[in-house]
């Protein structure tokens, strides 16, 4: 039987008065909020100290930012007043202003391709200022397998586009994490190259990068040629158990083929993906802990789409495949496929059952590889190839600025990479201050001012320049198909930058370095992996 009102006022006059006692005894009360989302809670291991209670059988802890009244307490002799801000989260999927900031509030860390949900977080410095190989992952040899694509079975050794990996702090430790072309997904200690856990082998090559989940939750997700999108447990003792895969077969229609290249984003408990199916995925991944405390998913499909129309269909043909990773900015997730179709789709109320609606279509003319890049504006920076030599990709241009809030006439400025064929852009473009940073495929790490176009300067490397520059501390970062990873300083972005360091690795360098506090990761064709710092810390 609920109490009486009186009984209520006797309840919360007896909390009252333990509150004031704690208080008076100079011990901090936290006042805690549940969480909000349908899945499970953080992982035990990412608990804050103050343990809490609940009647749900799994573990919990509430989300790290977590808004607080202000509490005053007088007594005899002393008067205590804490006033905290009361903040108000953002009421969407990813907040814009967010740009260039890190993904979680409760993992620290870089946890999916270029960081964040508008791929624009490069990690957290500082920059090795003379920086040096501290180890090799293998020690000896390297990662290789066979892999068959169009008919041809060649040998794949290495990390490839896009490769980056994965950093982030955990246990007490930096934990590492990528795929590569043995096939595996490796997690090794950052500081030492050693492995945390034994290789994850799946059934081909692994090209794009892993995301770590943003929740706290010990779980790894990744896709593999293999065809399968997979959820793998961090939290057993030696191994990495796959607790969940999604075929690229299991949505229909598709096109193309079966690989899983995207790195997907976790917002609110959704997984979003896109696959070399040509299909977009979105999943509710209902995450928990079973009896033992060991973590679990149960995912349900939620919605799917096809990243192609029949427009496109009837200009470019079938290959139509979803390669980069997706975007989201407010509640729009915004990708692009290897037809050159640009999308933005609005899943506001998707989680009450409400339809997703597209909002956005604009067409390059060719192959987007490269992820799409949102400023704080809500803007889009697109990169495409120019493979096919159509009108529209001539007019159009290879490096584009969208406005999404202008869907009939959204282009802002182009610029034109069509001096050669193939030519145009693989790397995902980088947003720093003012200026947007995009290496080419013909071997041009350029500097385009965000708000006109105008190209600022050119630098030419060892192409193709796959991998995507990174700027952290006004130092930007670039790998080059001749094995070398540069530095420049680009602490004023009016001048052409300085060349300030450069470590020689060898192999073509197409994937994505990571930064993460006073260390650079990365990994080349030539098979290894690199741990890459300052030698005071090796």
């Amino acid at each position: 039987m609920p109490p009486t009102d009186d009984g209520r006022r006797a309840l919360v006059l007896r909390a009252v008065v333990a509150v004031l006692a704690v208080l008076a005894a100079g011990v901090a009360v936290v006042l805690l909020a549940a969480d909000a989302s349908d899945d499970a809670p953080l992982a035990p291991t990412t608990a804050p100290s103050i343990a809490t209670t609940t009647t749900a059988a799994t573990t919990t802890s509430p989300p790290a930012s977590t808004a607080t009244t202000t509490t005053t307490t007088t007594t005899t002799t002393t008067t205590t007043t804490s006033t905290t801000t009361t903040t108000t989260e953002f009421p969407g999927l990813w907040d814009p202003e967010e740009v260039g900031t890190p993904w979680s509030d409760r993992v620290e860390g870089l946890l999916t391709f270029r960081g964040s949900p508008t791929r624009s977080y490069y990690g957290e410095g500082p920059v090795p200022s003379a920086p040096s190989v501290a180890w090799r992952f293998p020690r000896q040899g390297g990662m290789c397998s066979l892999s068959t694509t169009g008919g041809e079975t060649t040998t794949w050794c290495g990390t490839g586009w896009t490769g980056q990996p994965v950093v982030w702090e955990r246990e007490g430790g930096i934990w590492l994490a990528f795929g590569a072309y043995d096939r595996a997904v490796h997690v090794l200690d950052g500081l030492t190259g050693e492995r945390r856990r034994n290789d994850f082998v799946t059934g081909d090559i692994i090209k794009g990068t892993i995301t770590v989940d943003p929740d706290g939750f010990p779980l790894l997700y990744v896709g593999s040629r293999d065809g399968y999108l997979r959820a793998l447990a961090l939290d057993r003792p030696t191994e990495l158990e796959e607790v969940w895969r999604l075929s690229a077969r299991a949505v229909s229609p598709t096109k193309w083929n079966d690989d899983w290249d995207g790195a997907p984003l976790l917002l609110d408990g959704l997984l979003l993906e896109g696959g070399e199916n040509s299909q977009f995925h979105v999943l509710q991944m209902k995450r928990s802990f079973d009896p033992e405390g060991l973590v679990q998913v149960d995912p349900v499909m939620v919605f799917n789409t096809p990243g192609w129309d029949d427009d496109l269909i009837k200009a470019v043909g079938n290959n139509v495949s979803i390669e980069g990773s997706v975007a989201v900015s407010g509640n729009t997730v915004y990708f692009a496929n290897s037809g050159g179709l640009v999308q933005g789709w609005d899943l506001t109320g998707l989680a009450d059952g409400k339809e997703p609606v597209q909002t956005f279509r604009f067409w390059m003319g060719d192959d987007v590889d490269a992820s799409i890049v949102i400023d704080e504006a809500g803007a889009l920076y697109v990169a495409a190839e120019y493979e096919r030599g159509l009108e529209r990709s001539l007019e159009v241009g290879q490096i584009v600025k969208l406005d999404p809030t202008k869907p009939d006439d959204p282009l802002v400025w182009s610029i034109a990479d069509s001096e050669r064929r193939p030519g145009g852009v693989w790397a995902t473009p980088a947003l720093r201050g003012g200026l947007l940073y995009v290496a080419t495929d013909g071997g041009r790490l350029m500097a385009i001012d965000r708000d006109t176009g105008e190209v600022q300067w050119t630098k030419r490397l060892p192409g193709p320049l796959w991998a995507s520059p990174v700027v952290v501390d006004d130092v930007l970062i670039q790998g080059d198909c001749g094995g070398t990873l540069r530095g420049f300083d680009v602490s004023d972005p009016t001048v052409e930058p300085e060349q300030i360091w450069r470590v020689e690795l060898g192999g073509c360098i197409e994937s994505t370095p990571a930064v993460w506090r006073g260390w650079i990761y990365i990994g080349t064709r030539a098979g290894a992996l690199y741990g890459i710092t300052t030698p005071q810390n090796q």
